[in-house]
């Protein structure tokens, strides 16, 4: 608290007595004159007298004065009976301030209140805005400190007062409160709160901005919040569509940014203000984060965080691509993300499927590759956003982990590993084959492997009974050779999967191929290796007698495969495939075959072909 000194009483009637003092010498000189109208000039004796006595006077008056140095006796008081703890400026002359007061006689009797007014006093300091003692008493306040400042009658309405409210010679009593500061000279205060340690680009002119924002008066006063209506602020910079502070403050800021800004009156709402929340000549605060940013111009950004090598193929439009995803806006934060559903997201590329900016983004990829694509709004989901969790005009961030990727187009990749230089005889269709394998996705995840069993996996070639690609695959194989296949999809399990397959998957096969055994052609349950008997039935009728059993039947057949003569169907039991053979020229099945029975397989076919079956 802090009070102007107060003139000594016993001064001031001093003063008020030398004055006395001299008015009545000056009297008696005068009534001396009238009194003896004789009175010459030359008298000079008495006037002399008179005239020590004056000087005498107004010398000691004046004595008195210098030695007791009293102060003003009509200053104004001041008590300044709330003092905030900060205080960043102080008034002075030339500065505009706001204020809001109650104004009252020294009994208390209010005679005028802003506060009922509804509207603070606005005015510029040391330009007789205002009555000289409040002008006077208002310098060095700070925003929200209270003041009470009674002001004498000369520094107020004086003798003529105003009108009915305030009577002449009266002393006025203020109880003020400083809501607002600035001058004409002031400039946008930024201060940045904070930055992130990575940033690749800042706030230009034109760019499109959003942010949050919490927006004050200086005395603390909130007057709108984009947290409150859980909505960012969306605006060009520099195109007059924001305020001038802003569109000057915003300059320079980095997604993810926090800068505070105290914006004067002229750069802010101006004289009108906004609404009810803002008054006019209003400063304003505002604590700004920036969310994103991107100018109409922007083109994706693409960065490739891991690349597989090698790359054998890379992606083009039309393909059918499978991928993981995080997908977050500038700021960081997540809205979508595949790993969350543990599915991948299976799509065309370049075919108008997906968003521009992923359908672009994902062409040129890598099976394996990690990729982040950065899409500027007008090639994500525009200024409607998307659902709840996507605001429209977002920049959308994707980091995205290429899984696979096929054409129906596709064949089968075969890379051999290894491959004996002595290989004579290599797989094909029919034959009976025994290999190793281990089946994986494309991003390495292990889905089978015949290690895990107790013996090899095996497989007749052609029989349809392994995925198309694989069976593919095997063929011209040597025993001993060891290969990595990649199967596409139409060629593998297709868009539904299988068990623990995913849809659409590419597979990788590492193939080891164990043993061989030739086999036969389809329909066929043996084939002669060499020439054929001239006379077939003659060569099976071991024992002449024109008739050929079951027994004597498999013994000449066995006789054949043994001397590598023929060979029989692999997979089934030999003894099984014998008696089929047998069936199939029994043709009254009365368990004998004879001469009139046999007949070869490519005449009931009418088939030309250098294998002969019986």
């Amino acid at each position: 608290m802090q009070r102007r000194k107060k003139v000594p009483e016993a001064t001031s009637q001093l003063k008020i007595f030398h004055v006395y003092t001299f008015e009545l010498l000056l009297q008696e000189s005068t009534n001396h004159c009238r009194v003896r109208s004789a009175c010459k000039l030359d008298s000079h004796s008495t006037l002399l007298t008179m005239l020590q006595k004056i000087i005498l006077s107004l010398l000691l008056a004046t004595w008195f004065s210098v030695d007791c140095n009293p102060g003003p006796i009509d200053d104004i008081l001041i008590d300044r009976y709330f003092v905030p703890k900060r205080c960043v400026r102080e008034v002075k002359s030339g500065d505009f301030v706001r204020y809001h007061y109650n104004g009252t006689f020294t009994d208390g009797k209010r005679f005028d209140s802003s506060y009922e007014r509804g509207t603070a006093f606005f005015g510029q300091v040391g330009q007789r805005w205002q009555i000289a003692g409040v002008d006077k008493g208002i310098l060095g306040m700070c925003i929200n400190e209270r003041r009470k400042i009674t002001v004498p009658p000369h520094l107020a309405h004086g003798s003529k007062g105003a009108g009915d409210t305030v009577p002449p010679d009266t002393t006025l009593v203020f109880d003020l409160v400083l809501l607002d500061i600035f001058n004409r000279a002031d400039q946008v205060q930024t201060k940045v709160i904070s930055t992130p340690k990575d940033c690749r680009r800042s706030v230009m002119r034109t760019d499109f901005v959003r942010f949050h924002f919490n927006g004050t008066l200086l005395d603390g006063t909130v007057f709108d919040s984009s947290y409150k209506r859980s909505q960012t602020q969306d605006s060009v910079v520099g195109e007059g569509l924001l305020i001038k502070g802003l569109d000057e403050g915003l300059l320079g800021m980095c997604v993810g940014e926090i800068r505070h800004f105290i914006i004067p009156p002229f750069l802010a709402f101006g004289e009108q203000g906004y609404g009810t929340g803002i008054p006019p000549h209003a400063s304003v605060e505002y604590h700004i984060l920036l969310e994103d940013l991107h100018n109409p111009k922007d083109d994706i950004i693409v960065e490739t965080l891991k690349l597989p090598e090698p790359c054998a193929r890379k992606s083009v439009a039309g393909d059918f691509i499978r991928y993981h995803y995080n997908a977050s806006f500038l700021n960081g934060i997540m809205f979508d993300s595949s790993y969350q559903q543990n599915q991948t997201y299976n799509t065309y590329i370049g075919m108008g499927y997906m968003i521009a900016g992923i359908d672009k983004g994902l062409q040129g990829v890598c099976a394996g590759e990690w990729r982040r694509i950065i899409l500027p709004p007008h090639l994500a989901y525009g200024q409607q956003g998307a659902g709840k969790d996507i605001p429209g005009s977002a920049v959308l961030v994707f980091d995205i982990h290429v899984i696979d990727f096929h054409n129906i187009k596709d064949p089968v990749q075969v890379d051999v590993l290894h491959r004996s230089e002595a290989c004579n005889e290599s797989s094909e269709v029919n034959d009976f084959i025994q290999y190793h394998y281990n089946c994986s996705l494309l991003d390495g995840t292990l889905l089978f492997s015949s290690h895990d069993y107790e013996t090899p996996q095996n497989v007749l070639l052609g029989g349809d009974k392994i995925i198309d690609g694989l069976d593919e695959a095997l063929r011209n194989m040597c025993v001993g050779e060891r290969r990595t296949v990649i199967v596409p999809p139409h060629l593998g399990h297709g868009e539904k999967g299988a068990g623990i397959v995913p849809g659409s998957a590419v597979l990788r096969f590492e193939l080891e191929l164990l043993s061989l055994q030739k086999g036969v052609p389809e329909g066929y349950l043996f084939i002669w290796l060499q020439d054929s008997p001239v006379q077939p039935f003659e060569a099976l009728d071991i024992n002449k007698d024109h008739q050929v059993p079951l027994d004597e039947f498999s013994q000449f057949i066995k006789q054949q495969v043994s001397e590598g003569k023929g060979r029989l169907k692999p997979v089934r039991d030999p003894d099984s495939v014998i008696r089929d053979m047998f069936k199939n020229q029994d043709r009254n099945a009365d368990g004998l075959i004879t001469a009139d029975e046999l007949k070869l397989k490519v005449d009931e076919d009418s088939e030309k072909t250098r294998h002969e079956e019986l």
